[in-house]
């Protein structure tokens, strides 16, 4: 299956595990291939779409992971096995398909727009249905929630970062 590559004008990109700035603290993206954001081509269409209702916004999409490896999916479980947070490698991850994103929201200066938690933050603050976060937190996370909803992507609950396209279970596992 061929990953096509992310570039759009309301998109920007920087793999969260092409870097240290992750929870496992390592670079898990080696290869160029792997640094480059890619993503099914029923996903990417999906995102542009996204990313075009957001500039309608005067916003831009972060994105911080695409397709992920299923090599670099079970090297996440060995650092956090936490079912809520990361996916079993033994069954699967949508990001392994390339059908699921994390990202968040900038303003079109390319301030990051305060979701309440970090990326990647296992804590329940992270879950997309908490109030125990500022008003403004609250907001941002349900403009995200209806840009990629509109575009036909489902949320995670337990990530307001993460989200995967409606049947995912339906694609393959890439390797």
């Amino acid at each position: 299956m061929t990953l096509v590559p992310i570039q759009h004008a309301a998109i920007d990109v920087q793999l969260a595990y092409a870097t240290t700035e992750n929870f496992a603290g390592e670079v898990l993206y080696t290869t160029p291939e792997d640094q480059q954001a890619r993503l099914h081509t029923h996903a990417a269409d999906a995102l542009f779409h996204a990313a075009d209702r957001a500039a309608a916004l005067g916003l831009r999409l972060l994105l911080l992971d695409a397709y992920r490896p299923q090599a670099v999916q079970r090297r996440l479980w060995e650092v956090r096995p936490d079912p809520e947070f990361v996916a079993d490698p033994a069954i699967g991850s949508d990001h392994s398909r390339g059908t699921a994103v994390d990202l968040t929201l900038t303003r079109a200066d390319g301030t990051v727009l305060d979701m309440g938690t970090d990326f990647d933050a296992a804590l329940q603050q992270s879950h997309h249905s908490r109030i125990d976060i500022c008003r403004e937190a609250q907001q941002n996370r349900l403009v995200l929630l209806g840009l990629m909803a509109g575009a036909g992507f489902e949320l995670n609950p337990y990530e307001w970062w993460h989200y995967a396209l409606e049947n995912s279970e339906n694609y393959p596992l890439i390797s």
